[in-house]
């Protein structure tokens, strides 16, 4: 045990007394650090420096030293470092000096969530240097006050969402503000990642060209998680070079992390007789009132809205059988709740009120709070730059603290908790965004046209020859005007208010109590079918109410008062069609592709659960199909190869000839051809299945903005309105979400005929499955969140080792895959699965086939998908919300079996790309992980999906493993003949 750690060992003692198994796999003392200080620079305003006296700061960090004197010499600058290291002073010291030194000068501060912002707005403040005039504009500020902030502010605190529609739509009125802004700072940089990543590059890149118009040109000062690649990130966000610092001077106390599996449920069972373990809410819970009852001030981070709630109700249930005043010390946080709920909690938070708060990620970014004794994760967050971000809410003032991490019953969180090095030893992700993804940069530009004509020059800004390639397009629908001096907007009416930056898909959902017409909340239009559909149980402020109506086209859904002693989860089936592919390697009856799809998804029914997860019924529904245009990753497999006998030889002249589009036939498209821009260096990742180098490319995870096909936001992390965005505001015309019915930019959605930023169907007239074959779908929403019920993925059940991802083990159906991997502790993710006896990944000889009868077909495909979907993850960096998959035995446009695993967000977020560039260590992992799951038949901890369109029927685990062993021997096979190889490089 590491000095300094023992209370927070008392709490862990306390949390796991009495439990007849104790639930804990690992725990890691992390030892203290101690503080490096440094002189206050000497051109810092004295009387800036007093007022930080005042506040407590005696002296600044190194770190902090550093930041704020390349700032102030006018150099971007990115600070890179761990919570609480103090990254506000970073860039007060040298804002704060620039405007009392010049009275005229201003400065703008961009959050990703309300309440980060406003607790700045706080902090700033109470230093009380004279003629700063700090103020907020947000979707908060009342009406009265925003032309004061407009004519007097000179510090501006706000939002992407506002600066988006309130402030560049209307910069004439802003141009005392853009005349003289000397400083942008962009607090949590980290979370501007994916789609909503990729907007708000091209809106700070608009905000740099509106500022030059009136003679200013700020230096941007951007705060960061600790995160990968600081530098090249920042650079591509702003599109100016940034000097990292990522040296933390700041003192960190000790910290216990404890890595906890809940257990097995052994009077339940789930869907088709499946075991179950206890929910990470329902563990959480627990945790959080034992804690509570222990004095420590905690934080539990839960996945989504609804289990937010019930974390919180929880943990009241228990405490009031303790003490009838303890359940007024636990509350629920989250976005939707209404701007003066919000307030109140964040103060009984900050004063002590409050010993206990379960809530989603709105608190991973937000309030600033001292003296928490423990975090309790419910499920991982994603991505460890949010991993640590969240452990790093503890022990914020030096002491020591407990962090547990509660596994999820998902099979990506049970490996985590089996694999402590996967956790605690692997650097963090880098975050990735694709500024030139169409959907992204024609709303954008179309902004940017309306705000001042788009010139010739400014093209390298926004993309070059893509951005070309947009504005022709958008003149081609005659939404702007090519004219010698520049693209021109048609319209009177500016298209900011049509455009969600977050990609929700429109405007938010109220939610409504139909007896008092009160409304409780609000939902984004594209979780709206699965979180507030009729029948659905809809929980508030720990009050529970079942949806009567759903009303899409006026934006409401009305709800009763009522406690029932279930939980809903939505169920919906999905069609793809593929519209183009720009990658495709044949490896002999096996075929690997990469393209554009569109995805066909129905919210066609809901299952009822007890707490306990066992299944009461399945209730249908009737709602409207949603539909996305998307990138997927996809293989595909010939019939020789599926019902040819393990062992059998195959034809390797024959390779997939169907075609691929619905044009004509299609042929491999070179790697240097493929759309899009994604990985580390911009550069998209071309080749064979590559990644697999130890460890999984290092990417970050997705968008805070949603897919448009329903993306479950109120159930994930980074959800848009877990950010705080604009649609939580009381004025829908500067910070509400786009109508529907507005125009062109309508969620996202492209269209067949008018462009790639337009609502629109795919055509209709074929069908994408092929006659009595049935899809089996897995939509964005309902990625497998089951984790295995007995041994951690990846154990060497031959010779007792900890390989990550089986090393050494036998084949069930030949072979030994991967038989020179490394063990656990370096390469947990991404193992070096080449040098393997007999070809590249390991497997002796030529593959024979898969040997399933025809009637086994789809149900293994099915649960090859499922598994697939889980798995990702590992490799993609994403979130499991964030992809859906379809699989088929036989598939219209390919011809053959296929299985699809697709992006959930329009025009894509690079998790679809990554899978393809690792599709080899990605589909081994999950091979290994159903091999390693000890269930007979299948189960949530393999290859079921809790939220699966087709009731998890049929399934084939075994079939499964058939499956992926035939499309790994293939590809293994061809790449060892062909030369195409398997990379040792990690796609970055």
């Amino acid at each position: 045990m590491v000095a300094g750690t023992e209370r927070a060992r008392r709490l862990l003692h306390r949390v796991t007394a009495g439990i007849r198994e104790n639930p804990v796999t690992h725990v890691a003392d992390l030892p203290a650090r101690e503080a490096r200080h440094t002189e206050w620079p000497s051109w810092a305003d004295p009387r800036v420096v007093t007022a930080l006296r005042s506040s407590g700061v005696e002296r600044p960090w190194a770190h902090q030293s550093e930041a704020a004197s390349l700032a102030f010499e006018g150099r971007h600058v990115v600070v890179s470092t761990g919570t609480a290291s103090g990254k506000s002073l970073c860039y007060q010291l040298p804002v704060l000096s620039k405007l009392v030194a010049d009275d005229k000068a201003c400065a703008l501060y961009l959050s990703p969530t309300k309440a980060l912002g406003a607790d700045q707005l706080r902090s700033v403040s109470a230093l009380d240097v004279p003629g700063v005039r700090a103020a907020s504009y947000d979707g908060d500020t009342p009406m009265a006050e925003r032309d004061w902030v407009r004519a007097h502010a000179r510090w501006v605190f706000t939002n992407p969402d506002m600066l988006h529609r309130g402030i560049l739509a209307a910069h004439s009125r802003w141009a005392r503000l853009f005349r003289k802004l000397s400083y942008v700072v962009i607090d949590e940089c980290h979370s501007y990642r994916g789609v909503f990543g990729s907007h708000v590059a091209l809106l700070l890149r608009r905000l740099q060209r509106v500022a030059r118009h009136y003679g200013s040109s700020p230096v941007f000062i951007l705060a960061s998680a600790t995160t990968a690649e600081p530098g090249e990130f920042a650079c591509r966000l702003v599109g100016e070079d940034c000097v990292p610092v990522v040296e933390d001077a700041s003192p960190r106390g000790a910290r216990t992390v404890a890595l906890w599996e809940p257990p097995l449920v052994e009077d339940h069972r789930g869907e088709n007789g499946a075991p179950v373990r206890r929910s990470a809410g329902a563990e959480a819970s627990r945790i959080l009132a034992e804690l509570v009852i222990e004095g420590a001030r905690t934080l539990a981070f839960v996945r989504s809205r609804r289990g937010a709630e019930l974390t919180a109700l929880g943990a009241r249930r228990l405490l009031s059988e303790v003490d009838s005043e303890l359940p007024s010390q636990v509350a629920a946080y989250r976005a939707g709740f209404l701007p003066e709920e919000r307030r109140a909690l964040e103060r009984a938070l900050l004063s002590g009120e409050l010993k206990g708060v379960a809530t989603t990620n709105a608190l991973e970014l937000g309030v600033d709070i001292a003296g928490l004794d423990a975090v309790v994760l419910a499920g991982y967050p994603g991505t460890l730059a949010s991993f640590w971000q969240q452990a790093g809410r503890a022990g914020r003032s030096g002491d020591d603290a407990l962090v547990v991490f509660v596994a999820r019953d998902d099979p990506l969180d049970t490996y985590l908790v089996h694999h402590p090095a996967a956790v605690l030893e692997r650097p963090v992700e880098t975050a990735v965004l694709d500024p030139s993804n169409p959907y992204v940069l024609a709303p954008q530009l179309a902004c940017a046209a309306a705000e001042l004509p788009l010139t010739t020059g400014e093209l390298d800004t926004f993309g070059g020859a893509a951005a070309r390639e947009v504005l022709d397009r958008l003149v081609a629908d005659r939404l702007l005007r090519r004219r010698p001096s520049g693209w021109y907007w048609t319209s009177r009416d500016r298209p900011h208010y049509e455009v969600d930056i977050r990609g929700s898909g429109g405007e938010q959902i109220a939610v409504v109590e139909a007896d008092t017409s009160r409304l409780l909340g609000t939902v984004d239009p594209g979780s709206a079918c699965t979180t507030v559909h009729p029948g659905a149980v809809y929980l508030h402020q720990g009050s529970s109410y079942v949806v009567d109506e759903l009303d899409l086209e006026s934006g409401i859904a009305l709800v009763h008062a009522e406690d029932p002693e279930w939980t809903t989860s939505a169920r919906e089936v999905a069609d793809i069609t593929v519209l183009s592919t720009q990658e495709r390697l044949d490896y002999g009856g096996v075929s690997v592709c990469l393209g554009e799809v569109a995805v066909t998804s129905q919210v066609v029914g809901y299952l009822r659960r007890r707490p306990s997860g066992e299944v009461l019924d399945q209730v249908a529904l009737d709602l409207p199909a949603q539909t996305l245009e998307t990138r997927a990753v996809w293989y595909t497999i010939s019939p020789e190869l599926l019902e040819a006998p393990r062992g059998a030889p195959v034809d390797e002249r024959r390779t997939a000839t169907a075609p691929l589009e619905s044009t004509g036939s299609l042929t491999a498209t070179a790697p240097g051809e493929s759309t899009g821009t994604y990985g580390t260096s911009g550069r998209r990742v071309a080749g064979g299945p590559t990644g697999a180098t130890g460890r999984p490319p290092e990417v970050g995870t997705p968008s805070e903005a949603g897919g448009a096909l329903g993306t479950d936001q109120a159930s994930r992390t980074g959800g848009p309105l877990e950010t705080g965005t604009a649609s939580e505001a009381a004025s829908p015309l500067e910070a509400g979400q786009p109508s529907p019915t507005r125009g062109p930019f309508e969620a996202g959605q492209p269209s067949p005929t008018r462009g790639p930023f337009e609502a629109g169907q795919p055509s209709q007239t074929r069908g994408p499955h092929g006659a009595s074959q049935p899809s089996r779908a897995e939509s964005p929403h309902g990625a497998n969140q089951a984790s295995r019920a007995d041994s951690p993925l990846g154990t060497d059940r031959a010779s007792g080792s900890d390989g990550p991802l089986g090393a050494n083990q036998p084949s069930q159906a030949g072979a030994p895959l991967g038989a020179s991997q490394p063990s656990g502790t370096g390469g947990a993710l991404g193992t070096d699965q080449a040098s393997g006896s007999g070809g590249p990944l390991g497997f002796g000889g030529a593959p024979g086939g898969a040997g399933l009868d025809p009637a086994r077909i789809p149900g293994a495909l099915h649960a090859a998908e499922h598994a697939a979907i889980g798995l990702l993850p590992l490799f993609a960096t994403c979130d499991r919300w964030d992809i859906g998959g379809v699989s088929t035995a036989l598939h219209a446009d390919t011809g053959e079996a296929t299985v699809f695993v697709h992006d959930g967000h329009p025009g894509g977020a690079g998790f679809a790309d990554r899978g393809f560039a690792a599709v080899v260590p990605w589909l081994a992992a999950t091979r290994e992980a159903i091999l390693s799951c000890e269930c007979p038949a299948g189960c949530p901890s393999c290859v079921q999906s809790p939220k699966c369109g087709n009731g998890n029927d049929p399934l084939d685990k075994a079939g499964a493993v058939a499956v992926l062993e035939t499309v790994l021997g293939a590809v293994s096979l061809h790449s060892a003949r062909h030369d195409h190889g398997v990379a040792q490089a990690a796609a970055n």
